[in-house]
């Protein structure tokens, strides 16, 4: 299956030794550090005021706002404030206005018609105290893809800020919507599920590429579980090893390497890592227990992983070429799953107390251990966004396994999928 890469035209108008010791597990709550940053988004200015030019201009603020609460940087000001003061007017801002209803920044954003089935979208980012012009950008968009140009204006907002852009990353995943276990591909709000496998066998496990062009995936489609890596974009496949069982795979974040789970030397689990094009395949874990769960550290100079070597499956760190391995998590039963932030400080993995698997988090400079999620049901499969302020797990709480968003405080609990079961998510870097 080949897929069409989106382009969106736009023109800028204007651009002013982690030390790891045993800890005991206890429960923190993690505060964020840095206030968000109040931000003025009023109803976009429509020029000629058709039907479908109002439809879009809806669908742009609605998604650029929810974009930016979702940031955990900024704070759009509630509605109601709006009413307090006159209409925007872009030729004649009255900063002084804003800045009645605790507005630091003004977005303002402005429709037209464009030629064609297009939209011409353009948005002004204001300093309101000191009443400076900071950015603009111009999109030149059709009707479908409103959404992409939303989430393009909130990155720029991020870039400014020097945040990492995460509205146009994807996150894929496994679901049994459509009757057997295929992999998909959405939006990191939900939007925009697509399809992306038609094996009519099982595929699982699916772990994109650092450049979000192609991922790793497990498949039956030889009757075992076979390795691939598959790009959507141009239909291609590489087979990186089908003898055996292989699953759990990793692309590094530097782009050179891809772990991965196998028992193609034992017939128990070790851990191989070979290049990101699946050739000069290298096993780094020697022992006669279960070793898997592969995941890199944000330099690719470490790989945490889950092991049983101690009786019962917890959470080690070795270095990537198999060397110096130590064990991080301690006390439960049941520990696996590791998924290593961005910025390398933390561990979210999965922990099983009484029958109920709840996700975790380890502050590895700390050592303090936060409980993510507190509900009964069995939570899963953690998987940080490229900012590290939000998690994607998934969750049978609400009856079938569904994908959800938290964010790293355990608050902002967001459901994504809705239709079969969901499972085993991982987002994109870009």
């Amino acid at each position: 299956m080949k897929l069409k890469t989106i382009i969106i035209l736009s023109s800028l108008f204007l651009l002013s030794a982690i030390s790891l010791f045993p800890q005991q597990e206890f429960v923190i709550r993690i505060q964020e550090g840095m206030p968000t940053i109040p931000l003025a988004i009023p109803k976009f200015i429509v020029h000629g005021a058709t039907a479908d030019l109002i439809s879009s201009s809806e669908t742009l603020h609605e998604v650029f706002s929810a974009d930016m609460k979702y940031s955990r940087v900024f704070k759009p000001l509630p509605k109601k404030h709006y009413s307090y003061i006159k209409p925007i007017d872009p030729g004649n801002i009255r900063f002084y206005d804003w800045e009645s209803i605790s507005a630091k920044l003004l977005m303002v954003g402005e429709i037209s018609k464009g030629e064609g089935n297009t939209v011409i979208f353009s948005g002004k980012v204001y300093d309101v105290k000191s009443e400076r012009y900071i950015f603009g950008k111009r999109y030149t968009v059709e009707q479908g893809l409103l959404r992409l140009a939303a989430h393009r204006m909130s990155n720029e907002m991020m870039k400014i800020y020097g945040e990492p852009e995460i509205f146009t990353t994807k996150i894929i995943y496994v679901s049994n919507r459509d009757g057997n276990d295929e992999i998909y591909m959405m939006d990191y709000d939900g939007h925009n599920q697509t399809r992306l496998t038609f094996n009519k066998v099982k595929d699982y496990m699916p772990a994109w590429a650092t450049d979000g062009r192609s991922f790793a995936y497990t498949s039956y489609r030889f009757t075992k579980a076979s390795l691939f890596i598959f790009n959507p974009f141009d239909g291609t496949h590489i087979e990186v090893q089908s003898e055996r069982t292989n699953w759990a795979s990793s692309f590094s974040p530097d782009g050179k390497k891809l772990a991965f789970s196998s028992t193609i030397a034992e017939n128990n689990s070790e851990i191989f890592v070979c290049d990101s094009n699946g050739k000069k395949i290298k096993r780094i874990t020697f022992n006669k227990s279960v070793d898997t769960a592969p995941s890199w550290s944000p330099t690719s100079r470490q790989i945490a992983f889950t092991s049983d070597r101690s009786g019962r499956p917890h959470i080690y760190i070795m270095d990537a070429e198999g060397s110096n391995t130590r064990r991080v998590s301690f006390g439960g039963t049941y520990h696996d799953g590791p998924a290593w932030s961005p910025d390398g400080d933390r561990l979210a993995y999965v922990s099983r107390v009484d029958q109920i698997f709840d996700i975790y988090i380890l502050n590895l400079r700390t050592q303090n251990i936060s409980k993510l999620t507190e509900s009964f049901a069995r939570n899963e499969s953690p998987c940080w966004s490229p900012d590290g302020r939000h998690l994607i797990i998934s969750s049978n709480r609400s009856g079938k396994i569904q994908l959800y968003t938290i964010d790293y405080d355990g608050t902002n609990v967001m459901q994504l999928t809705f239709q079969g079961d969901n499972k085993l998510p991982d987002w994109s870097r870009k």
